[in-house]
């Protein structure tokens, strides 16, 4: 008779949780627990005080307000629901928050909180990318240094398009780290990461791009396998990239422009027009067609403001900075990303020195050369660039920065027994003290004693890391963890700052009020100049909002009496000025006439467009996105921005709106105001000439139905 063997009792499994607490088996007790740590904590830090922004930008809240509405609002990135306009980017970047919104309801917390989500994302992806090589402590650190930069707080908890570009930008990395790894699977790893950039250029257009050639030639010289086989691979990833972009703007573009709305930020109605050239090559060159004082050269888009006279404004780089090398360290960027910039750079140096003769295809040099060549690409780009630049544009640096300062410190700690790689650490260390000092005196009244904290600890930790490095492991763990503390104390702060304080309108900055602009004038220290198109017009000869290249009243935007914001006006609205105690950072009545910020909405303005909203299209219509967000934003309800994000683009033109305003489909339109998207323009000038106005509690509404 045969036997039956006896079974042996299966092993207890271990369960999901404590496999997830405790994470590889082979790595420390400490690791697992330590990054879910960093991740919990990174959650809470970005959660906080969330609501206080409010909708943050509007002019993106209501094209997601429109996107949960309606699915080709959602599809082409519509500012409202019945499909006028887009916003001036492609939509992929407002898709996540459509899908909160449709889902949860109109909030900021439901537009908001996917951002965090991206930040947190980032900060995991990073880690995973730096520790695959360099260790679980080089990860933490950077993920630690990362959401600890003043500007990923910032964009981290906004609804700009930068969110998702970051964490995009960190995959691609990541994917082409681990096609660099082996030449087994590394195909795989090529089409991931080309399937990255082109959903980032979904997200921010040729933004999206900057990275891509040092990542290319990365893997070109530095992957495993022949010569030929990595270019096939190469072109494998470059075809992801192509269909995963492209798929969308060949239906925009096959797309009958009759039945979509109008491709904002384009004079031609064309996305192809708009991504080479307004958010393309403009951008570098500053001839942005279309934009409010691109570069201050003045495009064929730009506007023009008569200043009182011996008013005269500061040409610092032609309104968006001075370009040049120093830009990213300058008053009104330094706050925001270069606390750790200096060391970052060192030991980017640093760590190809140390691997200099490693094997061609060795990952730790490589991993330098990519994340490496990422940041210097970008720093360079943003540093001379012509076209429009805003601060928190530098988001995009911080992670590669991070990852840097993770990998750098730990190739120096290991070889830190040679009195050349405890120096250069030492240095990182007193070089980054001496940045976080300066960059916290240019707000000498703001925790005063926190800047020769600083100081004093990075100078403790720089002397002593040379010797004791070397002699105590224990004792250099001390003064390297000391010297980490110092340089992370500033950017912390600032951190604490921002997230203290809401954020909203067009142009935000990270810190304390003040701390990102150098608490100087108009448009963060910057000239705030506004070019004229060809004849000093724009197009159609007429500027939004005023006639002859003057705004109404002979009014600056944003101040009274011809002042602009910042200055010696009122302007609240505008981030160069600073706002009253208590205030939320950027908010104001419509800051820059309702260019720069969603106007703010009276209960009794919202209740006269809510009566009998249901028999219009568009419950009203106004010049300027911004001007029509807030309004779209109160009432839930559509409303045309006329001319989009500036109010200079054709859209729709002066017989569409007569024929729509004929049909019965637009109730009320709204004068615009003190800026920006007045009684200027050929079609508010009929407006004006051929229905009742009436006010609504200081808002000047026209009736459409009524004429005079």
């Amino acid at each position: 008779m045969t036997t039956l063997p006896t079974a042996v009792p299966a092993a207890p499994r271990t369960g999901r949780l404590a496999r997830l607490w405790r994470g590889r088996a082979e790595d420390a007790r400490w690791v697992r627990p330590a990054f879910l740590g960093l991740l919990a904590a990174t959650t809470l830090l970005y959660l906080w005080n969330l609501s206080a922004s409010g909708y943050a930008n509007s002019f993106y809240s209501a094209a997601v307000q429109a996107g949960g509405e309606s699915w080709k609002a959602f599809f082409f990135g519509s500012l409202d629901a019945a499909d006028v306009i887009t916003v001036d980017k492609p939509p992929a970047a407002l898709w996540p928050m459509a899908l909160s919104v449709r889902l949860f309801g109109l909030g900021s917390w439901q537009i908001l909180v996917p951002e965090v989500l991206m930040g947190v994302g980032t900060v995991a992806v990073l880690y995973a990318a730096v520790r695959r090589r360099f260790g679980a402590g080089a990860g933490l650190v950077a993920g630690v240094v990362l959401a600890l930069t003043p500007v990923a707080a910032l964009m981290f908890r906004f609804n700009n398009p930068d969110a998702l570009l970051a964490l995009l930008m960190t995959v691609a990395v990541y994917c082409v780290l681990r096609a660099l790894e082996s030449d087994e699977g590394a195909a795989k790893w090529l089409v991931r990461a080309g399937v990255a950039f082109g959903l980032a250029f979904l997200a921010k257009t040729l933004q999206a791009f900057l990275i891509l050639p040092p990542l290319a030639l990365g893997y070109v010289v530095c992957a495993p396998g022949g010569f030929v086989r990595r270019l096939g691979r190469l072109a494998l990833g470059g075809l992801a990239m192509l269909v995963s972009a492209g798929w969308w703007v060949a239906v925009v573009e096959l797309w009958p422009a009759s039945s979509r709305p109008y491709v904002g930020g384009s004079q031609n109605n064309s996305f192809l027009e708009l991504t080479f050239g307004y958010n393309g090559l403009g951008r570098i060159n500053g001839n942005e067609v279309g934009s409010v004082g691109g570069g201050g050269r003045g495009g064929p888009g730009g506007t023009t403001v008569d200043l009182p006279a011996g008013m005269e404004l500061p040409a610092r780089g032609g309104g968006w900075g001075e370009t040049g090398i120093g830009r990213m360290f300058d008053d009104a960027v330094g706050g925001q990303i270069s606390w750790l910039l200096p060391a970052a750079l060192i030991l980017l140096v640093a760590g190809l020195v140390v691997t200099w003769r490693a094997p061609r295809t060795d990952t730790a040099r490589s991993a330098f050369l990519v994340w490496g060549g990422a940041l210097l690409m970008t720093l360079a780009v943003f540093s001379f660039m012509a076209g429009i630049f805003h601060e928190y544009y530098t988001v995009a640096l911080a992670p590669y920065l991070a990852a840097l300062i993770g990998m750098g410190a730990a190739v120096l700690w290991e070889e830190r027994t040679r009195l050349l790689a405890s120096a250069t650490l030492a240095v990182a260390v007193a070089v980054t003290a001496w940045w976080g000092w300066t960059l916290l005196g240019r707000t000498p009244d703001w925790l005063p004693w926190l800047r020769w904290t600083v100081l004093v600890a990075g100078a403790a930790a720089a002397l002593g890391l040379p010797l004791a490095g070397r002699v105590d492991r224990r004792l250099g763990l001390g003064l390297a963890g000391l010297g980490l503390l110092a340089g992370l104390a500033g950017p912390f702060a600032y951190t604490l700052a921002t997230v203290n304080s809401g954020h909203r309108g067009s142009i935000v900055t990270a810190g304390p009020a003040g701390g990102g602009m150098g608490g100087r004038g108009p448009m963060n220290g910057r000239s705030f100049r506004y070019g004229p198109g060809p004849g000093g017009q724009m197009p159609g000869g007429q500027m939004p909002g005023g006639q002859g290249g003057q705004m109404p009243g002979g009014q600056a935007p944003g101040g009274q009496g011809g002042q602009l914001p910042g200055g010696q006006g009122q302007g609240r609205g505008m981030p160069g000025g600073l706002p009253p105690q208590g205030t939320t950072r950027g908010e104001g009545r419509g800051g820059m006439g309702g260019l720069l910020n969603g106007t703010d909405v009276s209960a009794k303005a919202k209740a006269a467009l809510l009566a009998d909203a249901d028999a219009y299209t568009w419950v009203a219509a106004t010049v300027g996105a911004q001007n029509a967000a807030g309004y779209q934003l109160a009432t839930e309800k559509p409303v045309m921005a006329i001319g989009g994000f500036n109010g200079s683009d054709p859209a729709p033109t002066l017989a569409q709106f007569k024929r729509y305003v004929a049909e019965g489909r637009i109730h009320y339109f709204i004068e615009a105001g003190g800026g920006f998207g007045g009684g200027g323009s050929a079609l508010s000038t009929w407006v004006a000439a051929t229905f009742e106005k009436v006010t609504v509690d200081g808002a000047a509404f026209y009736d459409l139905t009524a004429k005079k």
